[in-house]
């Protein structure tokens, strides 16, 4: 049973801090690649960022890099998105999936997400960005 639930959403004020947590079971860190994805209101899903099951690099897609910070805990089966510096724009539901071994779309620090490798998502968490 391959399970993983997001955690850690709610309201925040611009300019203020969160951390997302990705709780996953029936699969190994070690053996998947884990992403973060979100999706705002009217608009398509987009990917945020990922870390590697090989040994746990972290790409980012170029937009959010230097905010946002991706990490993983392997003896809680947990990985962890940090979000700083947030603004309204970040307002969104927050999606964690899985994909079996290394990311596609990977180079360098940077990841440009190929969302059909993904088979494996959670339900999501909602961040509201508003003062």
């Amino acid at each position: 049973q391959l399970q993983i639930v997001e955690s850690g959403g709610g309201l925040v004020q611009p300019g203020g801090s969160l951390r997302l947590s990705c709780a996953v079971s029936g699969l190994t860190l070690n053996d998947y690649s884990i992403g973060w994805f979100r999706q705002a209101p009217g608009k398509e899903r987009e990917g945020v960022s990922c870390i590697s099951s090989r040994d746990g690099s972290t790409y980012y897609v170029d937009s959010l890099k230097g905010r946002f910070t991706i990490s993983r805990d392997n003896a809680k089966n947990t990985v962890y998105l940090q979000m700083n510096s947030l603004k309204p724009e970040d307002t969104a539901v927050y999606y964690c999936a899985a994909t079996r071994g290394t990311p596609g779309g990977a180079v360098g620090s940077s990841w440009y997400p190929v969302f059909y490798e993904f088979d494996y998502w959670g339900q999501g968490t909602q961040v509201t960005v508003s003062s």
